[in-house]
């Protein structure tokens, strides 16, 4: 699949947008970044929480730079075959990458439906 990078930027918008409130009201100092892919440039990491989760936040001081949930378009696009499965998927990787920083591991995401 293609989009260009503003589109995608603003499907992944859409999506945040459509998010329960009481998931997204609770993200303190924590940015969304779109990137086209992870730092070892394959495709097959579709987010990135990069931070400190809310249950190591007493570690967490003041003046920090914002925790980063990062989103990786091109493995989006590789993986899907139309915006009906993309708009999922992204939507799966919004709700992993926040529950990491609610302090929710993979094994849990997992056994959950969402790893």
């Amino acid at each position: 699949m293609e989009m260009d990078a503003e589109t995608f930027e603003q499907l992944v918008i859409d999506e945040l947008d459509a998010l329960p409130d009481d998931m997204v009201e609770g993200l303190d100092n924590v940015v969304f970044v779109v990137e086209a892919r992870s730092e070892d440039g394959g495709l097959d990491l579709f987010g990135l929480y990069d931070g400190w989760a809310l249950t190591e936040r007493d570690r967490y001081g003041g003046g920090e730079l914002p925790d980063r949930i990062i989103v990786y378009r091109d493995a989006h696009l590789a993986a899907c075959d139309d915006e009906a499965a993309l708009r999922d998927e992204v939507h799966t990787t919004l709700v992993h990458e926040i529950a990491h920083f609610y302090g929710i591991d993979d094994a849990r995401l997992h056994e959950l439906g969402w790893a």
